[in-house]
């Protein structure tokens, strides 16, 4: 059976039962990619501009400019998404973050401090494009499997982020044989895996599952029970669910970035090499999308309000245990970093299921931009935060602050919960 999706999209499946497992396989393959383009930013941006400007206060401003990035490519992505589907939206942001790559490679070689920050901003449209395709996972997924859907897009997201940066040494040796500096190694990988990751989806990610999910809802079957759900996202509790679910995901991006950005710089001045740090953040980013199938399950399971508590107790956790390891010791910071990514993840999997529990199909993708543009803003100004904050205090001062900063998460839950 063959219908025709609106945008002009054929699909050669109309029934989202069958549709769905296929999206997710290419969903799956796309972000095994993508996952490894993330590591070049999270494990060597810092060191490089270190390097490149010789000041630790500014270390913190490449995780602000490729989180600042991907603000801006929140939009586009979103926008392209709503308006020409999910397959072109993610496609064109993976090719954007292959440029950035290129264009950062560029700027080490020659040594260009201006070069390298706009090559970064760029690069963070690879961040936000692998962000929103969670939501590509949940397009066509029935609401008590939406937990579950998210969190395998997320779960994908594993190997390639494990694998990363634990390719800093192969890398840099490879970028030094090609007469490249060894920190930009990670950069070759990265452009390489997101431009491999646009071509999945712009090959494969047939029929696009919001072109079908969008013509499926307009049916006759499906009609009234899209416009109950359109109806009750534009109550004022539904725009409360929305502002929650941002609320969530903003605190948790912050939290994550600002601590996440400073420990490679924190380890590298207490004699830890390039790899000690690729491994710790290898765990870190491990954790941060590992856990998404039982993640999903809770949240489809015991609601979106525990998992979000959750979420604030566990980034408590890793902000002491950051704050108290000692510098030279390599597994608590590891532990540290592996709960901080735990609570991102029980942040990120809860509040997007809020938002596609509550935002109808008509303005699912422009809304999930919007949403994501508050949480890259937010990793920008913890990126950002992190070196400045370092370089006047410390880093423990600096972890202990985010870790009693997400605490601001339970008393919204139990707000919420007391409406409920």
């Amino acid at each position: 059976m063959t219908s025709i999706a609106p945008g002009g999209t054929t699909n050669s499946i109309s029934d989202p039962a069958q549709a769905q497992p296929r999206t997710l396989r290419v969903l799956i393959a796309s972000q095994i990619l993508s996952g490894a383009g993330l590591a070049a930013g999270a494990t060597v941006g810092a060191l490089l501009a270190q390097d490149m400007l010789g000041s630790t206060s500014l270390a913190g401003l490449p995780s602000a400019l490729f989180t600042a990035g991907s603000a801006l490519a929140a939009i586009a992505v979103g926008r392209i998404s709503q308006s020409r589907g999910r397959r072109r939206g993610l496609a064109v942001g993976y090719l954007a973050g292959a440029i950035g790559s290129a264009g950062v490679i560029a700027a080490v070689i020659l040594d260009n401090p201006v070069m390298l920050f706009t090559a970064l901003f760029v690069y963070g449209a690879g961040t936000a494009t692998n962000l929103q395709a969670r939501y590509a996972g949940a397009d066509l997924a029935t609401p008590d499997h939406r937990g579950r859907a998210v969190s395998t897009v997320l779960v994908a997201t594993t190997l390639g982020g494990v694998a990363g940066p634990n390719l800093a040494a192969p890398t840099g040796h490879l970028a030094e044989t090609l007469g490249v500096p060894n920190l930009a190694g990670l950069f070759i990988l990265s452009g390489v895996a997101y431009a491999l990751a646009a071509l999945v989806l712009a090959v494969w990610l047939r029929p696009d599952p919001l072109l079908l999910a969008r013509s499926l809802a307009m049916s006759k079957d499906t009609r009234a029970a899209d416009a109950t759900t359109a109806d009750a996202a534009d109550t004022r509790e539904g725009r409360k669910a929305v502002v929650f679910g941002a609320l969530v995901m903003v605190l948790s991006q912050l939290v994550m970035a600002a601590i996440m950005t400073m420990t490679p710089v924190h380890m590298h001045e207490h004699g830890h090499s390039t790899a000690a740090s690729g491994l710790v953040i290898a765990i870190h980013i491990g954790v941060m999308y590992l856990p998404s199938p039982l993640t999903g399950w809770l949240v489809d399971r015991y609601g979106h309000m525990k998992i979000v508590a959750a979420s604030g107790v566990t980034f408590l956790a890793a902000g002491i245990l950051a704050a108290t390891a000692p510098g030279d010791s390599l597994v608590p910071l590891a532990l540290a970093l592996a709960l901080l990514g735990l609570g991102w993840n029980f942040g990120l999997v809860s509040g997007t299921a809020i938002i596609s529990d509550t935002v109808p199909l008509a303005t699912r993708a422009k809304t999930q931009g919007v949403v994501d543009v508050a949480i890259a803003i937010a990793g920008a100004t913890g990126g950002m935060a992190s070196g400045v904050m370092v370089a006047a205090t410390s880093y423990p001062v600096l972890a202990l602050t985010g870790g009693i900063l997400s605490l601001a998460l339970l008393p919204a839950v139990a707000t919420t919960a007391y409406r409920r």
